[in-house]
């Protein structure tokens, strides 16, 4: 598998950085991972967007799928896409609201709204908990510790497994997912102890500490807001975690 960052600014695009997006490859086949703010523009600096050939979304906020509306527009009107969007549409793999938000954020007002249908470039397929897979990817689905409809995931394929944590706070579920993994792919979204809501985010020393408990050999860590001093996650992160731990850069990619 080959992870790409499109983007891991956390809750909001930082200065040249874009929210939340990651690109998945395996066998030829191209996953996106969430579509937050700034990441179309960083999709199409390295990869042909006709080329996804899955979308997947951990939930519903902006930071995570702004960008969702500006693709509709890149599907329906680009005058020589390189894959007919109608006839293959986008299989987008999401929380069962999906299709009403996206609608609400392309939509210009209710009357337009009342008549927008996205399911001519898209095919939503709710999320539910459980396993399933999007093209040679083995998916795991575990409801998250975040104040939406949310989940966290594993990723197999060929003997190897990235779990991507969402955004989450600490919980049994994250844990029994990321048992065993390979990578850690973990949001560290402030230093422990600064959070002002439970169940929201996870601080630098919690990711090192689920790492550490699911036996991984890598921690990659993401999702830190431009306000969040991003050193100190990374020490807390290391100091919980006696494997590599890597704060993940948009534009770099990383062999799993």
């Amino acid at each position: 598998m080959l992870l790409t960052v499109l983007g891991c600014s956390g809750s909001v695009p930082g200065p040249n950085a874009a929210s939340s997006g990651y690109l998945l490859e395996a066998d030829g086949f191209l996953l996106g991972v969430e579509l937050g703010s700034g990441t179309l523009a960083a999709l199409q600096a390295v990869r042909d967007p006709f080329a996804l050939d899955a979308l997947l979304f951990s939930h519903l906020h902006a930071d995570h799928c702004a960008d969702f509306a500006s693709l509709t527009v890149y599907r329906r009107y680009h005058p020589r896409p390189t894959r007919d969007p109608r006839a293959h549409r986008l299989p987008v793999h999401a929380p069962a609201a999906a299709p009403q938000r996206f609608a609400g954020a392309y939509a210009t007002d209710a009357e337009e709204l009342a008549v927008t249908d996205l399911s001519d470039v898209f095919d939503f397929r709710p999320l539910s908990v459980g396993t399933f897979h999007i093209g040679p990817f083995e998916v795991t689905a575990v409801t998250a510790a975040h104040p939406c409809d949310a989940y966290s995931f594993r990723v197999s394929h060929g003997g190897r497994s990235l779990v991507y944590t969402g955004d989450t706070g600490m919980s049994a579920a994250v844990v029994e997912l990321a048992a065993g993994a390979d990578v850690v792919l973990a949001e560290a979204s402030w230093a422990h102890g600064d959070g002002p809501i439970p169940d929201l985010h996870l601080s630098g020393r919690e990711a090192g500490e689920l790492a550490a408990a699911a036996g991984a050999t890598r921690l990659l860590v993401t999702h830190i807001p431009p306000w969040t001093d991003r050193a100190g996650v990374l020490a807390e992160a290391a100091a919980a975690f006696p494997g590599e731990v890597t704060a993940v850069e948009q534009g770099a990619a990383y062999a799993l």
